[in-house]
């Protein structure tokens, strides 16, 4: 904790005198961001850092694998559609960009080869990555692979959502996947015609 207070105090001496005014507007005029973000919530992959973003600028939910299940109407708890559906439908987003990475924990927990466990949150979210998982290759890197697939298999979940197509028909919201790289930050891009991801450059 002590470590948290002292990079607040860090914050507060070197960045907050440079943010105060942007903060002052969002706070009198609320949040307007243009991108919802779903991303990992893995600590070595921070949405902010890597498309250096001001505060205000991105929505963002983070959850194991960078995940988004499909629509559905049972009763529940569903914190992940709920967040897409106040970005949509509230905040009016332009982009919902589902952010991959590699050495993902959550990918390297769905190509275990163990029984799941019934009674873990964790293991129930994982099959989200099933339809990805029977896709890919038995061989190669599968990780890599699968990595790639998931986010795939995320943007058409999200697809699902009436309001999502609501918003993509009427207004032209982007649904777009990228893969990160933690190692040598780099970034790919999933090209929607081809189905490939393309390095930026």
């Amino acid at each position: 904790m002590e470590h948290l207070i002292e990079g607040y105090r860090t914050y507060r001496e070197k960045r907050w005198p440079e943010l105060r005014s942007l903060h002052r507007v969002l706070a009198e005029r609320g949040q307007s961001p243009k991108t919802l973000v779903i991303a990992c919530a893995d600590s070595r992959v921070d949405p902010a850092t890597i498309f250096n973003a001001s505060p205000g600028e991105l929505f963002v939910v983070r959850n194991v694998a960078n995940l988004a299940p499909p629509f559905e109407e049972a009763p529940g708890f569903h914190g992940v559609s709920a967040a897409i559906e106040f970005a949509v439908k509230q905040l009016k987003v332009n982009t919902i960009l589902v952010l991959g990475h590699a050495q993902c924990g959550g990918v390297a927990a769905a190509l275990e080869d163990r029984p799941r466990d019934p009674h873990s949150f964790l293991d129930a979210w994982i099959s989200l990555l099933d339809t990805a998982k029977a896709r890919i290759p038995q061989e190669g890197d599968r990780a890599a692979e699968l990595e790639h697939e998931s986010i795939r298999v995320t943007l058409e979940n999200l697809a699902t959502f009436p309001f999502i197509q609501e918003a993509m028909a009427s207004r032209g919201l982007n649904l777009i996947g990228m893969r990160y790289g933690v190692a040598d930050g780099g970034l790919e891009l999933l090209d929607t015609a081809t189905g490939a991801f393309k390095a930026v450059v």
